[in-house]
């Protein structure tokens, strides 16, 4: 589940400013005095003075605000991830293991976007191309959160790994006791689908166990890449190693995606014998 986020989440960053600026005590606060001053403040009491003039006022002030909070660099980074974040329902990841690590990967690239904010130019481009990077690893470390899930909550899987052992046993005792050759035969094929779905669940087992593994390894590789960002200085912007922490970040999507594609067909493998 890959997203490519870059533009709309700008965008609904902006909107989040706007609403937060619209919305806030500073905004009450304004509005609230321009309607004292326009109902309270006789105009005879200023020589040449209009009642509408306190709307100007008023409006010109509340303008003010919005612009400032549009350009606080703080505040676009609060918004932009906070509508990030917005993407990944962590209350719908049920493992807590798996929920603690995509909130620490989501603290990570905040703070990272704090880093960014506060080069200017080239550096500041260079390392929001790196956050970029690190949206489609967030998304793949959810999505596999997301796997982990769906084999936890699967009781049919977990009744079949106590079930099938026993019908083996079971049909290999028949097997080795059956004297007619055609219902020997189709034991023996009975024999061979519960062993390919024991293998088949052991194989399911173990790919989770993998995701589990990737999961945490990922989280640890992103706190490395966060570290290594605080070291670059702004005369490295082109140099060999901040070009390396982005192949760094493309391995290690590629990574995630490989484990997602062997946990999917691990799963389809198991469906089909079913």
């Amino acid at each position: 589940m890959s997203r490519n986020t870059t533009n709309p989440v700008r965008e609904r960053a902006l909107g989040a400013i706007l609403r937060n600026a619209v919305f806030s005590w500073q905004t009450g606060l304004t509005l609230l005095v321009t309607l004292i001053l326009f109902f309270g403040v006789p105009i005879e009491s200023i020589p040449g003075w209009q009642q509408w003039f306190w709307l100007v006022l008023g409006g010109i002030a509340e303008g003010a605000f919005i612009v400032s909070n549009l350009s606080d660099p703080n505040a676009a980074t609060q918004a932009v991830a906070k509508a990030f974040e917005g993407q990944y329902d962590l209350s719908q990841i049920h493992s807590p293991v798996s929920r603690q690590r995509l909130q620490s990967a989501l603290e990570y690239r905040r703070n990272m976007m704090t880093l960014a904010g506060r080069h200017q130019g080239a550096m500041r481009t260079n390392m929001q191309q790196t956050i970029s990077d690190i949206n489609d690893w967030i998304g793949h470390m959810y999505d596999l959160a997301q796997h982990i899930d769906a084999f936890d909550n699967n009781d049919l899987v977990e009744r079949d790994r106590k079930m099938v052992p026993e019908q083996i046993k079971k049909t290999q005792i028949r097997i080795d006791s059956e004297t007619d050759a055609t219902v020997r035969r189709d034991l023996e094929e009975q024999l061979k689908t519960l062993t390919q779905q024991r293998d088949n669940l052991d194989a399911t087992v173990n790919s989770v166990k993998r995701a589990e593994i990737q999961l945490e390894s990922t989280l640890s590789s992103l706190g490395t890449i966060y570290a290594q960002m605080s070291l670059l200085g702004t005369k490295e912007v082109d140099s060999s190693r901040a070009q390396r922490l982005r192949l760094e970040i493309k391995d290690e999507v590629s990574s995630l995606q490989d484990t997602i594609s062997a946990m999917e067909e691990v799963q389809s493998q198991r469906l089909q014998l079913q």
